[in-house]
């Protein structure tokens, strides 16, 4: 039967956030990291199978400590990130591979991307059963303004663009050999998994996610996943 499975980033440094003592995805609110928030939501989740974590070397040995503390069980392997994005998660996608086989379902996300649903996750799964590939978006609500080569500029419909966000899932073969032939041709300068898929002929399929599924990294970003915690403690207290 095949297996869903997360694989979870949490490899960067975090510069921007301008932290000095704690990488972005270590930050706590309310006494817990913003890694462990993340991965509540696919350990607690019914239809996730296992989840693989993508980490910092140097942090390995406190993500175990943080596993064993908030009571995650579903994380079959902790690996540290490679010198690049693409090159962390081709590690992520491979340990997956060899921990739960290569007959999986993979949702690709950023450990400091919290504020996903339940609803998303199994979005994902059941669209990528069906169409092959799943990409959560949400829907633009500014103008786009791009740049040609030439200097003219393009304005592309509101109505007809979406924003790419996480997760990004798919058959775990064909995200493997999308990897495996950009490392065989040295490509890699991919921004994100859909890009890279895309770029290999795959067409891509999108589901909408939640408006506050952000990543954090600036401090502003930080300051609204606090407030949306603090939204969801309160409609479960008071039940609004």
């Amino acid at each position: 039967m095949r297996k869903n499975i997360a694989v979870i980033f949490a490899g960067g440094a975090g510069r921007r956030m301008k932290t000095v003592s704690k990488p972005k995805q270590f930050l706590e609110l309310n006494g817990k990291p913003v890694i462990i928030y993340t991965l509540e939501l696919f350990d607690n989740h019914p239809l996730i199978d296992g989840i693989v974590v993508v980490c910092l070397r140097d942090w390995i040995p406190f993500l175990h400590k943080q596993l064993k503390k908030f009571e995650i069980n579903k994380v079959g392997s902790v690996v540290p990130g490679g010198t690049t994005g693409q090159e962390s998660i081709y590690f992520g996608l491979r340990q997956a591979k060899e921990t739960y086989g290569e007959d999986c379902i993979v949702l690709i996300h950023d450990g400091v991307r919290p504020l996903i649903t339940e609803q998303t996750i199994t979005d994902n799964i059941e669209a990528t059963d069906k169409f092959g590939n799943a990409i959560t978006c949400v829907e633009a609500t500014e103008t786009f303004v791009v740049t040609q080569k030439d200097g003219s500029l393009e304005i592309p419909s509101r109505a007809d663009s979406l924003i790419a966000r996480a997760p990004q899932t798919f058959r775990l073969s064909d995200i493997l050999a999308a990897h495996e032939e950009a490392r065989r041709t040295g490509k890699d300068d991919f921004i994100d998994s859909c890009s890279m898929m895309s770029y290999y002929g795959h067409k891509i399929h999108t589901i909408l996610g939640p408006v506050e599924n952000i990543k954090i990294t600036t401090p502003t970003d930080f300051f609204v996943f606090r407030a949306m915690v603090e939204v969801h403690e309160n409609q479960q207290i008071f039940g609004f």
